[in-house]
């Protein structure tokens, strides 16, 4: 989470941006996210062209050579386009460079026409339309230190958090740190292929390929791994274009260079996938409701429902590989609802697959957003089966408090719960009455596929002695002889006054 006077300074720009008549909410996280990037991209530049000139080497960047296209007056601009220079410029200036030169060159840089961030840039637009707004913002960020990846996430996360809704579909902003902890239970490894079909501002994406450089770092020296990071590994489907776009500067800001981002609906027919990708991260929507026309018809065979969180469920089997991996949000009506639809998808995934293990959250993880109660499915697609044994935890607490505030507490279960679900074999001989424990198939079976964690968590009472009714008569006598006395005490006194 940010510190208070970061957030302070984010508050001030936002309220800047907002009284001065840019007043939608997510236009104004897509307009900060523009200069959120170029001075990353400067930052990024900055430290390539110092490493390679520690080791004497000539270095090529982005803004080593001026685009053959540029016209006069971008020509003219083109030594002040640097985050460095271009902060220092006058208010008219700094905005005429922003508008004619800084824009279109971010709005090409995915190189390839075709490309995620080119896709998506083209139909942008720079509305920060007054130049001492413009000029205000840029000096408040310049101010901000934001050398550390985290720093830029958790402003990027409180930006979004300014949206304060859910979305008409039950889309929820992902914590970081959830998103994190998800992603080291399940390990990415340099040959995944990973998606996230509802990718909002590619969170889940983010986080895998910083897992990937800080835990696989060698794979950047293998040429076909380290092209794989770039151009194939790593895919994501959303339907706003906005987020699209604040998804795809964040992966680029984040160091991958061409994602697969897509403008899709993840459920309909227009979505061919199948049996393409090796784990899938996400946080699909919740509480949404589709017409049966509007859904691709193989997802309906597992489940025939309108259900937009059963419906990704569905959706996640049929795009996962053989021997791919998903962990996933799923809101806890997933887990013990009692429809048909409910009842078929838990069964699909525990009969034909293998169901490693249910994380049950506590309801205020996505405060301020809503207060779900939420569980993380993990579970490999096998067509054969395979689950013997589910892994059950309940965490209590997340490091933040679970109100509205969520602010940061010693409390946190993350730590245990990573380093539990990677040595289970020290689970078996746990109990019911502990945070963590196993559950039997059979035994999920027989509770019709319940996968709560209240239906087979035990808890243990203490044993506790009370007093017999003869000592409570007589506790109570004492006290009235105490009373009795105390109030002829006050009356002597009353009278003697």
């Amino acid at each position: 989470m940010i510190t208070g006077e970061i957030r302070n300074k984010i508050d001030w720009i936002w309220t800047t941006l907002w009284t001065e008549g840019n007043t939608n909410p997510l236009t104004n996280i897509e307009q900060l996210t523009y200069l959120l990037f170029i001075k990353g991209l400067d930052e990024i530049e900055l430290r390539k062209e110092k490493e390679a000139n520690f080791l004497g080497l000539e270095y090529k960047g982005l803004f080593s050579e001026m685009p053959a296209d540029f016209n006069d007056l971008q020509k003219k601009h083109w030594p002040k386009m640097r985050w460095t220079q271009f902060k220092q410029l006058p208010a008219e200036e700094m905005h005429q460079v922003m508008v004619s030169t800084i824009f279109p060159f971010i709005k090409t840089l995915g190189g390839k026409e075709d490309s995620a961030f080119s896709k998506y840039m083209k139909d942008a637009s720079f509305l920060i339309n007054k130049p001492a707004t413009l000029q205000k913002v840029v000096t408040s960020l310049d101010s901000i230190q934001m050398e550390e990846r985290d720093t830029k996430g958790d402003i990027y996360e409180y930006l979004l958090s300014k949206l304060q809704t859910s979305g008409t579909n039950g889309q929820f902003r992902t914590p970081r740190h959830i998103i994190k902890m998800i992603v080291e239970l399940m390990k990415p490894s340099p040959e995944d292929s990973i998606i996230d079909p509802a990718m909002g501002s590619a969170g889940f994406l983010v986080a895998a390929s910083e897992y990937l450089r800080k835990y696989h770092q060698d794979l950047f020296l293998v040429q076909g791994l380290k092209e794989h990071f770039h151009n194939t590994m790593f895919y994501g489907n959303d339907m706003d274009t906005t987020m699209l776009r604040i998804g795809a500067m964040n992966m680029m800001l984040h160091g991958v260079d061409a994602p697969n981002i897509e403008y899709r609906d993840s459920l309909s027919e227009d979505n061919k996938d199948a049996e393409k990708y090796t784990l899938v991260l996400a946080n699909p929507p919740f509480k949404g409701s589709l017409d049966y026309e509007s859904v691709s018809n193989d997802l309906l065979k597992v489940a025939k429902t309108k259900k937009t969180e059963l419906l990704f469920i569905s959706l996640f089997l049929r795009i996962l590989k053989p021997g791919g991996r998903a962990a996933v949000i799923v809101p806890d009506g997933v887990l013990f609802g009692s429809s048909n639809a409910h009842k078929a998808i838990r069964k699909e995934i525990i009969e034909n697959n293998k169901l490693e293990g249910i994380i049950s959250m506590p309801s205020g993880v996505f405060k301020p957003y809503a207060g779900v109660s939420t569980g993380i499915m993990i579970f490999t697609k096998t067509g054969t089966g395979g689950t013997d044994n589910v892994w059950f935890y309940d965490m209590k607490a997340d490091g933040y408090s679970l109100d509205d505030k969520r602010m940061k507490i010693e409390a946190n279960d993350i730590d245990d719960i990573i380093v539990r679900f990677s040595n289970l074999d020290k689970e078996k001989e746990r109990k019911r009455t502990e945070q963590s424990f196993f559950v039997p198939v059979d035994e999920i079976r027989e509770q019709g596929y319940d996968l709560s964690i209240n239906k087979y968590k035990e808890i243990e009472y203490e044993e506790l002695e009370y007093s017999s009714p003869g000592e409570i008569i007589d506790y109570i006598q004492e006290l009235e002889d105490e009373i009795v006395i105390g109030l002829n005490e006050l009356k002597s006194l009353i009278s003697e006054g």
